[in-house]
């Protein structure tokens, strides 16, 4: 027998692994779900030009022949819609945050392990700040296995993982270079080495508070056994950076200390954020984990998640995260983001009546709301917009006492008033009040808005997997350590003492029920 044992390192057998496994670990990473799944994943299909020619005819021919009576049943569909969607967001805000106690401290002893991983490409900028922002996680390094996942040609973030004192619980894994490359195909090339109960998914730019994972560990063992994934709330960082920074502050807050906890107390489906996910690593494995060739992978996994039976909630913890400054990255990033949407709302639309059944009426309507009526909203305000400019250079203010007019001008104005008004709630819970001035900005937001989801219909024709990345480590300010400076930590503080920080309340603005 001893002849036939070898003793090995965990990080060489796993690069044995990797390299002997390399091509079927990538198909796997790639087209196992479209393999297994194919009506759940966006990835290529046979064309079906028949129906869809049909289908055009049977819009433009009723079009031509009766164009005004099409366009006031278009109108009004679409206004109907859009102020059902504006009633969503409205009662959001009308339902209170809920207090519940902090959740006792579990003891390291009782904790799970635990597997962090990080999808990374052209990253070498941030990854000391990523480090130390991980390394300052409050929970037990034996317990953590943190996974990086790194892209064959990046060789410059590798050096910089190198050049790191990395303690024994992270492991660099090179994802093998098979199919598109997307953040998606890597998470799911780092599934298969997942060795804890739970899993969270970061990005470069995170910092998260350091007992989220602990949290999170709380949520689920109160959540039972369909509570299958936790969301963290996201928060920019770098909110004085510009009026994009201080936009997108607002739009995180509403969206994710406002509208998000909502649906999750509400039981609907949850378009999750594309990080600080954390997920039962069993169910991620039984769901077929994330489809590779969509650009928006955690708002697809939110619906899918719901439409096998699982639940989403979303736990009172924040990750600080960059956003853009500059204009041309905002664009495209948000261009993704629409071109996601649009493929999450085809894949999942593509039974309804089966869509409808798993979600219900409430989930059905609200894929319809939220995934679908982001895109369409973003993509015919400007025709609202010009209609109702011309409606006031020709016949002056709208008339009240008109249906139609009443109808359009009720959904032009609650959509930006929903958006403000979710902006300034969650600017009010983040106790960020004195950066709502910048929701005077909304109408020029939401043309910024229309203009990447009018690029994404053009490139999800023309290049619908190409994933155009972000790049972070641009921040020039930060929220966060400027408090950290303001409650006496040094600039040699560390991880020690963010780890410590300050006592929080026995009370606090809770998520969820």
């Amino acid at each position: 027998a001893p002849r036939r044992i070898r003793l090995t390192t965990s990080d060489r057998l796993r690069r044995f692994v990797t390299r002997d496994t390399a091509p079927a670990l990538g198909d796997r990473a790639a087209f196992g779900l479209a393999g297994e799944q194919p009506a759940l994943s966006a990835a290529p299909r046979p064309t079906r030009r028949l129906p869809a020619a049909l289908a055009a005819l049977a819009i433009a021919v009723p079009g031509l022949a009766w164009p005004d009576a099409v366009a006031i049943t278009l109108g009004t569909a679409l206004a109907v819609l859009f102020l059902a969607w504006t009633g969503l967001r409205l009662l959001a805000v009308a339902i209170p945050a809920p207090l519940r106690p902090r959740p006792e401290r579990i003891p390291d002893r009782a904790l799970p392990l635990y597997t962090i991983v990080v999808a990374l490409y052209r990253e070498a900028a941030t990854v000391p700040q990523l480090v130390a922002a991980l390394d300052a996680l409050d929970y037990p390094p034996e317990k953590l296995q943190i996974v990086i996942a790194l892209e064959q040609d990046d060789h410059a973030t590798r050096a910089a993982f190198a050049a790191q004192p990395l303690g024994p619980h992270y492991e660099i894994l090179v994802v093998p270079d098979v199919g598109p490359r997307t953040k998606p195909k890597a998470l799911n090339a780092a599934l298969p080495f997942a060795r804890g109960h739970l899993l969270a998914v970061y990005d470069a730019e995170d910092r998260p508070e350091p007992d989220q994972l602990r949290r999170a560990v709380a949520a689920f063992a109160e959540g039972g056994d369909r509570l299958a994934c936790v969301q963290a709330r996201l928060s920019i960082d770098n909110t004085r950076d510009g009026l994009l920074t201080a936009l997108f502050t607002a739009e995180y807050a509403g969206l994710f200390d406002v509208f998000l906890p909502v649906l999750a107390r509400l039981r609907l489906p949850l378009p999750l954020g594309g990080s600080s996910n954390h997920f039962r690593t069993d169910v991620l494995r039984r769901v077929g984990g994330w489809d590779a060739f969509n650009l928006t992978e955690d708002a697809d996994l939110g619906m899918r998640l719901a439409r096998l039976g699982f639940r989403a909630d979303v736990i009172a913890s924040t990750t600080h995260e960059e956003a853009p400054a500059r204009l041309a990255p905002w664009l495209r990033q948000r261009t993704r983001w629409f071109q996601g949407w649009i493929q999450t709302w085809l894949v999942h639309m593509r039974t309804p009546h089966q869509t409808l059944r798993a979600l219900g009426p409430a989930g059905f309507v609200t894929l319809q709301l939220v995934v679908g009526g982001t895109v369409l909203a973003a993509l015919v305000h400007p025709v609202f917009a010009a209609a109702f400019v011309a409606k006031l250079a020709t016949t002056g203010a709208p008339r009240f006492d008109e249906v139609m007019d009443l109808l359009f001008t009720g959904t032009f104005v609650g959509g930006w008033a929903a958006s403000v008004l979710l902006g300034v709630f969650g600017l009010a819970r983040r106790r960020l009040l004195a950066t709502a001035w910048v929701l005077l900005l909304v109408p020029l937001h939401w043309i910024l808005l229309s203009v990447a989801a009018w690029r994404a219909v053009a490139k999800f024709f023309r290049d619908p997997y190409r994933w155009d990345k972000t790049e972070h480590g641009l921040a020039r300010t930060s929220r966060s350590r400027a408090a950290g400076r303001q409650r006496g930590a040094g600039p040699g503080s560390g991880a020690r003492d963010e780890r410590s920080g300050l006592k929080k309340p026995e009370v606090e603005p809770a998520i969820s029920q």
